[in-house]
């Protein structure tokens, strides 16, 4: 199966890597609710990542050329609207003190914007993403680094080989901001080690499995997918209260 889906073709990969994406999302975030599940962290590591292969998936099959498209519209409105909704849930579940995941992936989607289109607007567009990223590089969940992500996917999608370690080098990149994790995998403590393993190998994953032909069916995941990150902060929040 090639890489580039037919618009009119749902992809049962890229809906498989939609939803291992939430499920470790969800996995990762349970440590929320439970702070002694710290394990959870390792497969957490798998969710942003796959994310971004998703939004980097979405991004090969619009027509190079043409970003001023409705669905090009939508895609970023909805992710900015839901950036700005999930902030509220956010806030009361996380002490990172980083803005929510969605701000970082709309950047992404404007960078790769960029990289798939090179018109003057696109190439405009993702340069003033990316100084904003840069800018807000210390609130911005996974940095800079992170905002890169689904751009290197793309380029990764485009010429598969050598490219692939692109993004997954950025995905590990963006998971060093914590100097600790750094010292502690340099020492060769297990715990940081499997951490940054999981950050390399989830950009690689994600890409294998965009590549496979699936014979089973994979409930699709529609627009209803956008609540689901505030709508499960919002559920692990009423958790906590109650235990």
């Amino acid at each position: 199966m090639t890489v580039q889906h037919s618009r009119k073709r749902r992809s049962s990969s890229l809906d498989l890597i939609k939803w291992l994406a939430m499920l470790t999302m969800v996995i990762d975030h349970l440590r929320l609710v439970w702070p002694d599940m710290t394990n959870l962290f390792i497969p957490g590591r798998l969710s942003f990542p796959l994310f971004c292969v998703a939004i980097a998936a979405n991004v090969a099959r619009s027509k190079p050329g043409e970003l001023l498209t409705p669905a090009s519209g939508r895609y970023l409105a909805l992710m900015l609207l839901f950036a700005a909704i999930s902030e509220v849930p956010y806030r009361y579940i996380s002490t990172s003190g980083s803005f929510n995941i969605m701000v970082t992936l709309a950047l992404g989607l404007v960078i790769a914007w960029g990289v798939q289109h090179r018109t003057l607007l696109s190439g405009a567009m993702a340069l003033i993403a990316l100084s904003v990223a840069y800018v807000l590089n210390d609130s911005l969940m996974y940095g800079v680094y992170g905002a890169l992500v689904p751009a290197a996917v793309l380029l990764a999608i485009k010429r598969p080989g050598a490219l692939w370690l692109l993004p997954a080098a950025l995905s590990l990149l963006s998971n060093t901001r914590s100097s600790s994790i750094v010292t502690k995998a340099m020492g060769l403590e297990v715990y940081s080690l499997l951490v940054l393993s999981a950050a390399f190998a989830a950009p690689l994953i994600g890409l294998w499995l965009l590549r496979q032909t699936f014979s089973f069916k994979v409930w699709p995941v529609r627009r209803w997918g956008y609540w689901f990150y505030p709508g499960h902060l919002a559920a692990l929040q009423a958790i906590r209260l109650l235990v």
